[in-house]
């Protein structure tokens, strides 16, 4: 392979969220690869764009052909005046300028001039002949270079992988490395371990293991594979261990991953796989279309005619005179070919779509990134992609070759499939995207290349609070280098580059209730959707809400590595968005287990257990709230900055050294006292058994870098809360610390003092309760986590504390990066997930607007490109009881100068809407006066006054009232009462 002339460093700041996808040596494979890609139109470029905000090492486009109109339906880096050019060497500056790690170069002349023996390690080509699929494979295969096609014809694409007989999958899976916690080892040969976990330990016979943070067998950790074999569930042979040390206590035995080769593949005896047998029908006859379809051009030189019966006709012709496809056992398929999927496969295949080309580009490019890092499992041949249950539904107005025809315009590949009409429609768009982050700037790719909001009265609002910065630039493709930028008008800017007709208007605004003047009833009124790009389970929830009151579909998404999801709710068919369960989102830990009896990494790096005790609080009113004992434990330790503010550096010290005491021996020893090491209960069980740790108080050793890192960080931290300059200077601070070992026992002392002096006095706790009210007057300035920027020494001490709470317990140390995933709650991305899950809501997007009322036209997905994986089924149907969760019953005020609505009317209203059969329970005996409201003379808007004690909003349009009914024999629930205001 020639030489890469680019620096191969991976810089862990732009690759942050990806290194939690791929891991650091499948990274540096990655970044010692060389990739070229076929072909530039939309599919292409989607291939090449993802991979280089992944960051490989060298990129070669290939393109031998001029842009013309066809083109810019989906190709986001070509325009107007692009119209001529070669497509190749047009998108080459827009590529560079996503990463300039990458090495970019362009080639325009024929495929078979490029030298596969001497370059590319992975190559795919988008828009070849079936002769050069046939051709380039063979020559891959032999040469030993990964070879990848992929295609989309309007509706439909295709992906094959032939990563040829030597490929090596090092990690198979995204998951980490499983591993139990260790109770004993004994000394002997074979050595029996057994696991704490009285459910079992995760190896099986041949599993090979690795051990860390093993206390006196100490020979075994960071120590070479060892092959284990089981006894039981719970006890394992690990091989000779009769020459080590005792074991003492605590580590961890993980299992290492095995290697794997698949099957090799080859272009010439096809394997469909598919998770269901209508799936691979499907599939198989998809696969003769796009031969016939290879039959077709090499026969006529074009693609079929959009929306042509004649040439459909044709096609289903070559598609009946094709061999059957064989099995995986040589058999020939018995089952019948869908003349009515080809038929349609071929009226659509001119056409060229964006949505389309970020599903299978995003999935192609992640084939290709497993070829060059060796991480996840590659796709087994053949994957078949269509949704052709975007095209109009029965009773909605035919698509003909004429409304179908070209029209030299940049939307001609779309109008090949849906029409100009439709065409129009989408440009009438008014939409609402809430997030420009990596799905928002996806989508907003999407959005301009189909042209929603476009048109005359269409229009695309987006909003997002944040700012771009540089972890973003390696997935949200929009961004350049406008570090601090509003995202939302960064990639405004840029799409407007994409689409100059695209109307689209940046916020930075957070949707909530606190901007509900700005996105208020007039605003939601005029919108046709929603698209949801956020990352909370809460926000999604309340744009749903918002969804829900003003009656608009909502699109929604989210992805977490390499998973992603894609929905759309309609309203009064789909169920409306739900968020999940509360135990489903985030494990919560108790607080005893976080604070006393921590036994994984993830324990000591809640904040519980970081900023134990208490930490210094933001706001001085809280504790008012508290109970005595409760904020007693706070001032213990906010009393030292309030009465004895530090002065200089040398007191921060002084006090991080006192805090390192208290944590990480102190606090300890004095949980031994309370739990001794031989503590047995009534039944004679150890206490310290299962999953509790026994811990161990740690001795501050000046010579440890850990201790050293932690008074360094915490000693500047707690300088920069008091506005006094810190240091850097670890020589320095260790001569400090040399020079005046007694600095840390003042100030423990001090603390000693004013907690028997609050127990004694409780005059005491009420003066600090004083000093903490004079708060906003002081110096102080609290200290906000930022996990992202180096130098601030946040993560370094989320780090050391983390680390030294591990070691007291016993329990293997994290590194940075994993320490900085869980103390950030930091989510894995990747840019060929979003890719995908952008182009799914893209392809629901077509329906909303289209107006597709059947249920089973519409799709939930659920993505894994490990392997890769694509599930999509019709949603759930809107529940019918009485009524919909988009049901609501409406009344609406008297016009002005006459009464306004009381009560009493209001309640008749509801007496006769909600009448049977909606409450046969109820019946006639159903009335007003049986509420007992307290005046049923109010009148509707001098209720709500007097109940929320709130004025009404200006320019309020409406009122909502929930319904409730406390009948014990009326089981049902009632739609929200919009009461309309004039």
């Amino acid at each position: 392979m020639k030489a890469i002339e680019t620096s191969l460093e991976i810089n862990e700041q732009l690759y942050s969220r990806q290194l939690y996808v791929l891991g650091t040596e499948a990274m540096r494979r990655l970044r010692r690869s060389s990739m070229l890609v076929s072909g530039m139109k939309g599919l292409g470029v989607e291939i090449a764009k993802n991979l280089v905000l992944a960051g490989v090492g060298r990129l070669t486009l290939h393109d031998p052909s001029p842009t013309c109109w066809m083109d810019l339906a989906s190709q986001f880096f070509l325009a107007e005046e692009d119209i001529g050019q070669n497509r190749a060497k047009a998108s080459l500056p827009h590529l560079a300028q996503l990463n300039s790690s990458v090495c970019l170069d362009a080639h325009d002349g024929p495929l078979a001039e490029i030298e596969l023996a001497e370059d590319p390690q992975v190559v795919v080509l988008t828009d070849s002949t079936l002769e050069e699929q046939l051709q380039v494979g063979s020559l891959c295969h032999k040469l030993g270079v990964h070879f990848v096609v992929a295609s989309t014809r309007g509706l439909v694409g295709q992906l094959f992988c032939d990563f040829g007989k030597e490929f090596t999958i090092y990690e198979p899976s995204e998951a980490e490395p499983l591993g139990n916690s260790i109770g004993h080892i004994s000394q002997g040969s074979p050595g029996i371990l057994t696991v704490l976990e009285e459910n079992g330990h995760c190896f099986q016979d041949g599993d090979r293991a690795v051990f860390s943070g093993i206390e006196g067998m100490t020979e075994l950790n960071d120590g070479d594979p060892r092959p284990v074999r089981v006894l039981d569930k719970r006890t394992l042979e690990i091989g000779d261990t009769a020459a080590f040390s005792p074991y003492l206590r605590s580590g961890t035995i993980t299992k290492v991953k095995k290697p794997q080769t698949p099957l090799s593949s080859s272009l010439h005896r096809p394997r469909i796989m598919a998770a269901s047998s209508w799936e691979t029908e499907r599939a198989r006859c998809l696969h003769q279309a796009f031969q016939a379809l290879h039959k077709f051009q090499a026969q006529t030189g074009r693609l079929p005619r959009p929306w042509d019966l004649g040439d459909a006709n044709e096609l289903v012709v070559l598609a009946r005179g094709l061999e059957p496809l064989q099995g995986d056992h040589g058999e020939k398929g018995n089952e019948a070919l869908d003349e009515a999927l080809v038929k349609e496969f071929a009226m659509t295949c001119t056409g060229d779509l964006s949505p389309v080309s970020s599903v299978i580009g995003g999935i192609a490019a992640q084939e290709m990134l497993k070829a060059a890092s060796g991480k996840f499992t590659p796709l087994d041949q053949w994957l078949y992609f269509d949704a052709l249950e975007c095209l109009p539904e029965d009773g909605q107005s035919p698509l003909g070759p004429e409304g179908c025809a070209h029209r030299d315009c940049r939307y001609d590949g779309q109008i090949a499939v849906f029409g100009a009409d439709f065409q129009k429609k989408l440009g009438e768009q008014n939409y609402f995207l809430v997030g420009a982050g990596a799905i928002g700037c996806e989508l907003l790719k999407t959005f301009a290349m189909v042209g929603l909001g476009a048109g005359p009265g269409g229009g695309i609002t987006v909003t997002d609070m944040d700012t771009v910065e540089l972890s973003n630039l390696s997935r949200q493709f929009l961004f350049r280098w406008q570090w601090g930028t509003p995202k939302a008008k960064a990639a405004a800017l840029a799409v407007k580059d994409m689409n100059p007709a695209l109307r689209v208007t940046a916020h930075t605004n957070e949707l909530g209730p606190d901007t509900e003047h700005v996105y208020g009833e007039d605003f939601f009124s005029s919108l046709d959707g929603v698209a949801c790009a956020l990352d909370t389970f809460e926000a999604r929830q309340y744009v749903s809400e918002r969804c829900i009151h003003s009656l608009k579909p909502m699109l929604e998404s989210g992805t977490q590595g390499i998973q992603g999801e894609a929905a759309i709710f309609v309203p009064f068919l789909t169920q409306p968005y739900s968020m999940p369960p509360e135990d489903a989102i985030e494990t919560a830990y108790p607080i005893c287990t976080l604070r006393y009896f921590p036994s994984t990494i993830e324990h000591t790096l809640q904040p519980e257990a970081l900023l134990s005790p208490i930490p210094l609080p933001r706001e001085p009113d809280f504790l008012k709230r508290m109970e005595g004992p409760q904020a007693l434990n706070c001032l213990r330790t906010a009393s030292t900055s309030f009465l004895h503010p530090p002065q200089c550096w040398r007191d921060c010290v002084a006090w991080a050294q006192s805090h390192w005491q208290h944590c990480f021996h102190d606090s300890i020893s004095h949980l031994l006292q309370v739990y001794p090491p031989d503590k047995v209960d009534e039944e004679g069980v150890p206490f310290w058994s299962g999953a509790r740790r026994c811990p161990q108080p740690l001795d501050f050793d000046l010579s440890s870098d850990a201790h050293l890192d932690y008074i360094l960080a915490a000693a500047n931290l707690y300088a920069k809360t008091h506005r006094l300059a810190g240091s850097q200077d670890r020589d320095g601070l260790r001569g400090m610390l040399q020079a005046s070992p007694a600095l840390a026992s003042v100030f423990a002392g001090d603390r000693q003092l004013e907690e028997a002096s609050a127990e004694r006095d409780p005059a005491h706790l009420q003066a600090l309760l004083s000093a903490l009210e004079r708060w906003p007057g002081t110096s102080l300035e609290p200290q906000l986590f930022e996990k992202d920027e180096d130098g601030h020494f946040h993560m370094d001490f989320v780090v050391a504390a983390s680390n030294l709470r591990a070691k007291n317990y016993g329990i293997p140390l994290a590194d940075r990066r994993k320490s900085k995933k869980i103390a950030g709650r930091i989510i894995p991305a990747i840019a060929s997930t979003t890719a995908v899950v952008a182009g799914l809501m893209g392809l629901e997007l077509y329906k909303a607007v289209m107006g597709h009322r059947r249920l089973s036209s519409y799709r939930h997905s659920s993505l894994h490109l490990d392997g890769p994986h694509l599930a999509r089924w019709a949603p759930s149907a809107a529940s019918v009881q009485q009524w919909t969760a988009w049901d609501r019953l409406t009344v609406t005020a008297p016009a002005p100068g006459q009464p306004e609505m009381t009560l009493k009317d209001l309640l008749s209203y509801l007496q006769v809407s909600l009448a049977p059969p909606h409450l046969p329970a109820l019946g006639h005996s159903w009335a007003p006066d049986c509420w007992c409201p307290p005046d049923l003379s109010h009148r509707v808007t001098e209720l709500v006054r007097q109940e929320t004690h709130k004025e009404l909003k200006e320019g309020q349009k409406e009122l909502v009232f929930r319904i409730s009914c406390e009948d014990e024999d009326l089981d049902t629930t009632f739609p929200p009462l919009h009461y309309r205001l004039r």
